[in-house]
């Protein structure tokens, strides 16, 4: 059984010897633990760094391409490399590496295909009120979209079976917690969470500017990966609601006219129906166009899933 702990990387040589130092060198249940660094184009001494304490599998960008493509990029080399486990955890030491152990025994197990560390962030102390409203919000939007129930669904401690990264196919360069959450939740993937004392932190978040901007982002990833998979729930509710908006005014137009046998002034009402209507039958139209992609994406990600298959396993024979 083979582990492959990745650390996504920029301008860590501060914090990463902490990170390497204390990952576990054994673990029961693996027979080996390759540590691999994706550095997303630091301009410090990251790779010296890693190359110093011993790290022989190391992924360059030339540039800065972001958090979600450094995750796929060391999926793919982990998987080449043979990987049963894949661990990701953080080059600014917030996770404490000691729970790897701990992190991949449900995978051992045969009891899930994904486990998320839980920061149980009610209880850290240097995350404000107002940082701990939004992550519990935050996983219940998420939760709701994905169909699961985790406690922490931002968390990016995780550990991932094979199994599950070859069904996962990420596409954004934000952050992937989000997406292969949505994802594996829609793939009805086992997914479970431990619980986790977080490290104190050693610098401010590189992941985004401001907190209104981890807002947007993060909820412009969980509506267009909803969208991806339900897209009949959002265009075919909206639909029906602007259907029935859409009805009032032309009952309003029919009470004066049949009841009170006067038009004059209420032309608007069919005005405002008609364009509701039409707004109406668009989305409908957009609900089954948008279902038909659902279903071709369907039949691509079970394609490329087989291509992965045949890949990996070429590759581990």
């Amino acid at each position: 059984m083979k582990l492959v702990i990745q650390v996504p990387c920029l301008n860590e040589e501060q914090t990463l010897p902490l990170v390497l130092e204390s990952i576990p060198k054994k673990i029961d249940g693996i027979d080996e633990i390759i540590v691999t660094i994706i550095d997303d184009g630091s301009t410090d001494k990251t790779v010296e760094v890693a190359k110093k304490h011993g790290v022989k599998h190391i992924i360059s960008h030339a540039g800065n391409e972001g958090l979600g493509r450094s995750f796929h990029d060391g999926v793919q080399y982990a998987l080449e490399l043979g990987a049963d486990i894949i661990v990701n955890t953080d080059g600014d030491n917030q996770y404490p590496q000691n729970r790897i152990g701990d992190l991949v025994q449900p995978i051992l197990a045969g009891k899930a295909d994904i486990v998320i560390a839980d920061r149980q962030t009610q209880t850290v102390e240097h995350f404000s009120p107002f940082k701990k409203l939004l992550q519990r919000f935050g996983s219940y939007v998420l939760n709701k979209a994905a169909g699961t129930n985790l406690p922490d669904a931002a968390s990016g401690f995780r550990a991932y079976s094979k199994n599950a990264l070859v069904q996962l196919n990420t596409i954004t360069r934000f952050s992937y917690c989000m997406e292969t959450i949505i994802q594996a939740g829609n793939k009805r993937l086992a997914i479970t969470s431990i619980p986790i004392k977080i490290n104190p932190p050693t610098r401010e978040s590189r992941l985004f500017t401001s907190i209104r901007a981890y807002v947007f982002k993060s909820g412009a990833a969980i509506v267009r990966g909803y969208v991806m998979y339900k897209p009949h729930a959002i265009f075919g509710w909206s639909a029906l609601v602007l259907f029935i908006a859409g009805l009032i005014p032309f009952a309003r137009y029919i009470f004066y006219a049949f009841v009170e046998h006067s038009s004059r002034g209420h032309l608007q009402s069919l005005i405002i129906g008609s364009t509701t209507l039409v707004a109406a039958f668009l989305c409908l139209a957009l609900a089954i166009i948008a279902d038909l992609i659902r279903i071709n994406r369907t039949l691509i990600e079970l394609n490329l899933e087989h291509t992965k298959r045949m890949r990996f396993k070429q590759l581990d024979d």
